[in-house]
């Protein structure tokens, strides 16, 4: 257990400036957001009312408030979370290649640790998870300070105040990362690991086969994705209905299936065809 919790902090140390980058960035870019996004939109309204003579009351009958909506939805707000995204997705790739294609070719140092091969896929599998959710606990911590600038920004009259779980609910990508019920946390973070845990094994077949391991991998998560999507499939084609109690049922289940089998399978190739 020692040599597992080594290793992931091992592999979240050798992501953290690029990590802390990535926070910087959310954190600096949001703010300046809230900021010139707040100045743009009472700039519109004072035009429109100098133009159409109007009252800040008429104003508001005509055009409705200004509410923390049109910060969520600009791109200085949701841009830093798309970008942390995909460097995390780009990651998946990087913590298993950086480790072949670096200078020193690290993973033969790292096979040949005096620990469980299951011990090394999963410390990378955990590391990535972590900053998962050391990205949505940062922006869950800096949301309501973004709600409390803006709303002190705007003046009261024009101002439709948004309650932070409004705000998230309203916003189709926070209400993705930051799931309002455990059910949606479920769904939202098992798909991810699930996702992750796939992608893991399809570049053990890559690194185990080479050329006709790309092949296997990408069969792989084609076969994975349609067993993962069948449910949806039986009711399209099949003229069969599930209920939303038994469809989360059978997706969860399958989830767990399909995660279980694919650590299996990316940790026993590690161990049996990945050679130092």
């Amino acid at each position: 257990m020692m040599r597992y919790i080594k290793l992931v902090n091992f592999e979240i140390n050798r992501f953290s400036k690029i990590y802390l980058s990535l926070l910087l960035i959310t954190l600096v870019s949001q703010f300046a957001g809230v900021i010139i996004v707040t100045k743009s939109l009472l700039n519109d309204a004072r035009d429109i009312m100098k133009e159409e003579r109007l009252s800040e009351a008429a104003y508001i009958t005509n055009y409705g408030g200004i509410d923390f909506n049109h910060i969520a939805n600009s791109l200085l707000f949701v841009g830093p979370i798309a970008l942390s995204a995909v460097a995390l997705i780009f990651y998946i790739f990087l913590i298993w290649y950086r480790d072949w294609f670096g200078k020193n070719t690290f993973i033969y140092r790292l096979l040949m640790l005096p620990a469980s091969r299951l011990s090394i896929y999963l410390s990378k599998a955990t590391s990535i998870f972590l900053m998962v959710l050391g990205l949505i606990a940062f922006q869950i911590i800096i949301l309501p300070m973004e709600n409390a600038l803006f709303n002190s920004n705007v003046p009261e009259a024009l101002l439709n105040e948004m309650s932070i779980s409004t705000i998230t609910i309203a916003n189709p990508i926070l209400s993705l990362i930051i799931p309002s019920t455990f059910t949606q946390f479920l769904i939202s973070y098992g798909i991810g690991l699930m996702i992750m845990s796939i992608l893991f094994t399809s570049i053990m077949f890559e690194r185990s086969f080479r050329i006709k391991g790309i092949i296997m991998g990408l069969l792989y998560c084609g076969i994975a994705a349609v067993l993962f999507l069948a449910p949806f499939f039986v009711m399209e084609f099949g003229n069969f209905y599930f209920y939303p109690n038994e469809l989360f049922g059978l997706l969860l289940a399958l989830g767990i299936i399909l995660t279980g089998l694919s650590v299996w399978l990316g940790a026993w190739l590690l161990k049996n065809r990945v050679t130092v």
